[in-house]
């Protein structure tokens, strides 16, 4: 198991309030396929590259609207601290905890 594998409990601070989401990391040497799913539902990873601890991927949103989200992220221990890109709403601070 890589050292970004995992499930961590997410909260990303959006223009709409507070969203939280459960980010699925599962890494393949220097790819990773996943999904980040909230209330509004479960969004799959798409272009996911793991680079050392760093993460970057990107999401299609469909509701409340279409939007491509872009996403990085930093893993440190059990931690992922990073941003999403909402496009014309500029970037929204996301944090986590990996599941034990």
């Amino acid at each position: 198991m890589a050292q970004v594998d995992g499930a961590y409990d997410c909260v990303t601070k959006t223009p709409m309030g507070d969203q939280p989401s459960v980010l699925t990391v599962i890494s393949n040497g220097d790819t990773f396929q996943g999904t980040n799913a909230g209330p509004l539902g479960s969004l799959d990873v798409k272009n996911g590259k793991v680079d050392g601890n760093k993460l970057t991927w990107v999401m299609e949103m469909t509701v409340p609207m279409p939007m491509t989200l872009t996403a990085e992220a930093v893993v440190d221990g059990d931690t992922l601290t990073g941003s999403i890109d909402l496009g014309a709403f500029g970037a929204a601070p996301m944090s986590g905890k990996r599941r034990g």
